[in-house]
C-alpha cells in the first residue's frame, strides 16, 4: 500500500469528550470517528486493525474445531421469551417493533438464536459435539457510553457456543475452547491474565475471564503472585480468618458519637482502628405474585468489618437472595431498627432481621456498631454474650492486597484489566428452556450441554492501545498493527536515488509477505515522522540522499529512543530479525 492512494486523517488534537488514551489516540491517528453516542465510524485504518484481530480470532477457532456461520443482527422476540431474557434484561437489550407490530430485538448475544439452529438441525448423539462461531455486530444500549470502543453500544464480538452430549462432554469443549484462547491472547502480543470469574446473567457455574493488564481498566483483577490462582474481584474469595476469636475485655457500653454517622468517623472520634467498627447493610428481598406486586418482604441485616466492601455478586448468592435484591428503603430501616441509617447495629432491634455476619467480623471480639439512636454507638459488642452468635456466616466481601490465597500459596495482590473475552459453561439452561434435545444411544431424548465464548474484537484494539502507548501516540504490537512497516523517505519527490530504493525496499518487503506501507506524500520529515509515531506502526525504514551517499538507511522500532544505521545491504535482512524478534 502506498500512502498516496490510503486515506491518513491525523488529527494534533483530541475531541472534548475523549477521555482515556485509547479513545483519544483512536481519534487522532483516524482509527475512528464518531457518528453518535457509542457508534463509531471504523476508518480504513482501524478496519485494518480489526481485519487482523478478526484473522487470528478465525484461524485459532477454526483449528480448534469450530465452525462459522452468522446468525441476524435484529432478531425475533418469540426466541428471547422462550427463555425469559426478554423480560428478565433492562434497558440494554434493544427492543423493537416491525410495521406489523411484531418484537423483535437488536442482538447484544446469540444463545436463543443459535439454539434454535441446532434444536432444528441436531437430532442424534452421533452428531456431537458441535461448536458454532460467528465475528458479527453486537448492540447494547447502555446508559452512559464512554471510553470510546472501550464501551461502546454498537460493537463487534466473536461469539461460539458448544454443543454436547453430556457436561462431561461439554466440560471437554470449555477446555477445548479456554486453551484457544490463550492461543489467541498469546498471538495478539499483550500482556493478559487469565481469570476465574462469576457467569453473571448468562449463567453457569465454570467461567474465566480474559483481562488486558492496563491502569484504565474498569476490573479489579485478584492474583497470587507466588501461584497461578487468579480471580476478578466479584469471584475472589476471602478466606476464613484461621485466627480464634479472642476473648471479650470491654464492658458492653452505648457511647456518644454526635454527627459520626460513618464507621471512619466513629473510628477517628474514638481514636481506634477502622478494623474495630462494624458497618451494618440492610437489605430487603421482595415475593411477588403473578401481576408482578410485592406481597410481603423480609429485611436483612449483612454485617461487615469497617475496612471491608460488600461484594454484590456474593451477596446475590445467600440462601433467599438468589431471586434478587434491594437496599431498603427509609420505611423499612426506622420499621426494624427505630433509626434512620448512620447509627444501624444489631442490638436493640424494634423487629427481627435476617442477620448475616461476615467471615471476619464473626471472629471480631469488642468490636464497634451503631446503637440504633441517633448520636450514639456501641462499643466492646461480643458475639455470645451480648448477642446470639450469628446463625449465618459466609464470604460477604471484597478481598484486599495482602489477604490469603484461597490456594494456601501466598498473599494476595490486585490491578487494573480491562475484559477481552469470557468463556462460560452454561449447562442445559437455554436447551431445557427452549426444549433442545437429542436422541442419546437408547433413543430417549436428553437436553443439550452447552457452553459460549466471547471476544470483544472492536474492544481489543482499545485495550491494546491502553497497555502499549506513549506521549507520541500507540505503540502496537506487530499482530495487529494496521500495518507492520513504514517507509519514509526523505524528499523522495526530488531524489531519484531516495525513490528508488524506496520503491526496492518496497518491493522486496511485500514479496517477503510483510504489510508494508511506503509513505510517498512528500511530507516534510517532521510532519511524517509525527503522523507515523501517532498512529503506532512498530518498524519505520527512513530513506534519505544523504544517508544513501554513505551507503546507510535508518531504522527505528515505534519503542527505540533513537534510529539505528544499517548498511543498504543488510536492511532488509535486518528488518526481519526485528520482526522476528
Amino acid at each position: 500500500m502506498k500512502a498516496s492512494q490510503f486515506l491518513i486523517s491525523t488529527l494534533k488534537e483530541a475531541p472534548a469528550d475523549a477521555e482515556v488514551a485509547s479513545h483519544k489516540l483512536m481519534t487522532r491517528a483516524g482509527l475512528i470517528k464518531k457518528l453518535g453516542a457509542g457508534i463509531y465510524n471504523y476508518m480504513p485504518m482501524g478496519l485494518r486493525v480489526i481485519r487482523k484481530v478478526e484473522a487470528i480470532v478465525r484461524e485459532e477457532m477454526n483449528r480448534a474445531g469450530a465452525i462459522e456461520m452468522t446468525m441476524p443482527v435484529v432478531q425475533p422476540a418469540e426466541l428471547w421469551q422462550e427463555t425469559g431474557r426478554f423480560e428478565k434484561m433492562g434497558p440494554e437489550l434493544l427492543r423493537i417493533k416491525d410495521r406489523h407490530g411484531r418484537d423483535f430485538v437488536i442482538q447484544p448475544t446469540s444463545e436463543e438464536v443459535v439454539t434454535d439452529v441446532v434444536r432444528q438441525e441436531v437430532r442424534s448423539y452421533k452428531q456431537l459435539p458441535k461448536n458454532f462461531y460467528q465475528i458479527q455486530t453486537k448492540f447494547r444500549d447502555e446508559r452512559r457510553p464512554r471510553f470510546g470502543l472501550m464501551r461502546g453500544r454498537e460493537f463487534t464480538m466473536k461469539d461460539a457456543y458448544s454443543f454436547d452430549r453430556d457436561m462431561l462432554s461439554a466440560k471437554a469443549s470449555y477446555q477445548v475452547m479456554a486453551g484457544a484462547y490463550r492461543k489467541i491472547f498469546d498471538r495478539f502480543g499483550l500482556t493478559y491474565r487469565a481469570v476465574a470469574a462469576d457467569s453473571g446473567a448468562i449463567g453457569g457455574d465454570l467461567s474465566e475471564e480474559f483481562q488486558v493488564i492496563a491502569a484504565i481498566g474498569e476490573d479489579a483483577i485478584v492474583y497470587c503472585p507466588s501461584s497461578n490462582y487468579a480471580a476478578n474481584m466479584e469471584k475472589a474469595e476471602a478466606l476464613a480468618p484461621s485466627q480464634p476469636r479472642n476473648a471479650a475485655t470491654q464492658a458492653l457500653t452505648k457511647t456518644a458519637t454526635p454527627g459520626q454517622s460513618t464507621c471512619e468517623d466513629v473510628a477517628t472520634l474514638l481514636n481506634v482502628p477502622l478494623s474495630s467498627t462494624v458497618k451494618s447493610l440492610v437489605l430487603a428481598t421482595d415475593q411477588l405474585n403473578a401481576q408482578g406486586e410485592i406481597v410481603k418482604s423480609q429485611v436483612w441485616l449483612l454485617l461487615l468489618r469497617g475496612d471491608h466492601d460488600m461484594n454484590e455478586v456474593k451477596v446475590g448468592k445467600l440462601p433467599g437472595m438468589e431471586g434478587g435484591f434491594r437496599f431498603a428503603t427509609l420505611g423499612e430501616i426506622e420499621d426494624h431498627f427505630g433509626c434512620k441509617p448512620g447509627y444501624l447495629g444489631p442490638l436493640n432491634l424494634k423487629k427481627p432481621v435476617h442477620i448475616v455476619a461476615d467471615r471476619d467480623v464473626a471472629i471480631m471480639a469488642d468490636w464497634i456498631c451503631g446503637a440504633n439512636e441517633e448520636g450514639f454507638h456501641t462499643t466492646g459488642v461480643n458475639w455470645g454474650r451480648d448477642l446470639p452468635e450469628p446463625a449465618l456466616v459466609v464470604d460477604l466481601r471484597n478481598v484486599v492486597a495482602g489477604d490469603q490465597s484461597p490456594d494456601g500459596q501466598g498473599e494476595l495482590a490486585i490491578e487494573r484489566g480491562i475484559e477481552v473475552g469470557h468463556v462460560f459453561y452454561l449447562g442445559t439452561k437455554y436447551s431445557k428452556a427452549m426444549n433442545a434435545t437429542f436422541l442419546d444411544e437408547n433413543g430417549k431424548p436428553q437436553f443439550l450441554e452447552m457452553g459460549c465464548y466471547g471476544i470483544g474484537i472492536t474492544r481489543l484494539p482499545a485495550a491494546a492501545i491502553e497497555q502499549n502507548h506513549d506521549e507520541r501516540g500507540i505503540i502496537w504490537p506487530d499482530a495487529i498493527a494496521p500495518f507492520t512497516a513504514v517507509i519514509c523517505p526523505i524528499g523522495m519527490d526530488r531524489s531519484e536515488a531516495v525513490k528508488a530504493e524506496a520503491e526496492r525496499i518496497y518491493a522486496a518487503l511485500l514479496a517477503d509477505g510483510v504489510d508494508v506501507i511506503l509513505d510517498d506524500r512528500g511530507e516534510r520529515p517532521g510532519a511524517m515522522f509525527a503522523d507515523w509515531e501517532l498512529i503506532g506502526v512498530p518498524h519505520r525504514i527512513t530513506i534519505g540522499d544523504k544517508g544513501l551517499k554513505d551507503g546507510l538507511i535508518e531504522y527505528q522500532h515505534r519503542r527505540d529512543s533513537e534510529a539505528t544505521k544499517v548498511a543498504v545491504s543488510d536492511i532488509l535482512a535486518h528488518i526481519k530479525i526485528r520482526m522476528a524478534a
